[in-house]
């Protein structure tokens, strides 16, 4: 079970942070990505860290104003978002993925995923 919390309602050049926490059959994970959906479109990759290494990656859209970090013994982690622009507002979730095997920039590799919380950029 997943669970994510953090978002709301920030003007652009805004910033919040996401949390998400991870129990029960999803604790043992070998990375933790968030992804997000705006309406009409697709959901899409934005940022993921692998425990092993503790190598973070990004969306080219985010990288430089987002930041993820995590606590893997925790199966926890956080997605600071700073200089927010209204292109950002979406659902995000976060999910996680047990597999050795996985690419942590690509959705089918997770096989589960939090409820999603809603990011609204105010311009």
């Amino acid at each position: 079970q997943l669970q994510a919390s953090g978002g709301g309602l920030v003007q652009a050049g805004g910033s919040l942070r996401l949390s998400c926490s991870a129990s029960g059959r999803t604790r043992s994970s070998v990375a933790m990505a968030w992804f997000r959906q705006a309406p009409g479109k697709e959901r899409e990759f934005v940022s993921a860290i692998r425990w092993s290494t503790n190598k973070a990656y990004y969306a080219d859209s985010v990288k430089g104003r987002f930041t993820i970090s995590g606590e893997n013994t925790e199966n926890t982690t956080f997605l600071q978002m700073d200089s927010l622009k209204p292109e950002d507002t979406a659902v995000y979730y976060c999910a996680v993925s047990g597999s050795s095997m996985v690419i942590p920039t690509l959705e089918r590799y997770y096989p589960y995923w939090g409820q999603g919380t809603q990011v609204t950029v105010s311009s």
